[in-house]
């Protein structure tokens, strides 16, 4: 049995919690502070190790090579200074093609033509193309416009241009006149495109004999 002086003893016996009391324990028992996240640091670029390579690639050295191939061509890619033989190539094709144009173009003294540069980097193409030369002396030129001026449209072509031709104006500068060159195309050979070129256009048959007569092997 609960009887009134058990409630009243209880009620004496209950401490009362005043608005003192909540603030005392929150400040006693207070949350810890939540710690901010590290900040992202940023990556020093030249504290990364630098990739080792066996001979670094040297742009103006590969530069003056072409400048120096183009010299030894003798005036050939000249259109005033023919006859000229162009062989107008894309680093995309196949690496066996590429190389077999570029030695016959060394014995030729003919010029290989590129529309632009590899992934649009002089770079990416200074290293291909010294990949592929190697110790050749053949010229490599990088003439968009050229491709235009003789109307090529498909890779490999061969351009055989007269000689003494003199050039005209035109939108790409300074174009052929009709009658001054002669076009074949075909995954070929740089004589047999010239033997080609031979029959299907006689009136360029010296011009390709000449061309040709460089292709033969030497005699010991």
């Amino acid at each position: 049995m609960v009887t009134d002086e058990d409630i009243a003893r209880a009620r004496r016996d209950t401490p009362i919690v005043t608005d003192d009391d909540i603030r005392r324990a929150q400040e006693k028992h207070s949350a810890p502070s939540p710690v901010p996240p590290p900040a992202p640091s940023t990556p020093r670029i030249e504290a990364l190790p630098e990739p080792l390579t066996a001979r670094p690639l040297d742009l103006s050295a590969v530069a003056q090579g072409y400048a120096d191939g183009a010299a030894r061509l003798d005036g050939a890619q000249a259109l005033a200074g023919g006859p000229a033989l162009l062989v107008f190539a894309s680093l995309s094709m196949p690496e066996a093609t590429l190389a077999r144009l570029l030695e016959q173009a060394e014995r030729a003294h003919a010029l290989i033509v590129l529309r632009g540069f590899m992934n649009g980097s002089l770079r990416d193409t200074a290293a291909r193309v010294q990949r592929l030369i190697g110790g050749r002396q053949a010229a490599v030129q990088i003439d968009p416009l050229a491709f235009d001026r003789f109307a090529v449209t498909r890779v490999p072509s061969f351009v055989l241009v007269r000689d003494g031709t003199r050039p005209a104006a035109c939108a790409g500068g300074a174009c052929p006149p009709a009658g001054a060159f002669a076009r074949t195309a075909g995954d070929v050979s740089l004589d047999y495109a010239l033997a080609h070129l031979r029959r299907a256009a006689p009136d360029f048959q010296r011009e390709a004999d000449l061309f040709l007569a460089r292709l033969k092997p030497r005699q010991p």
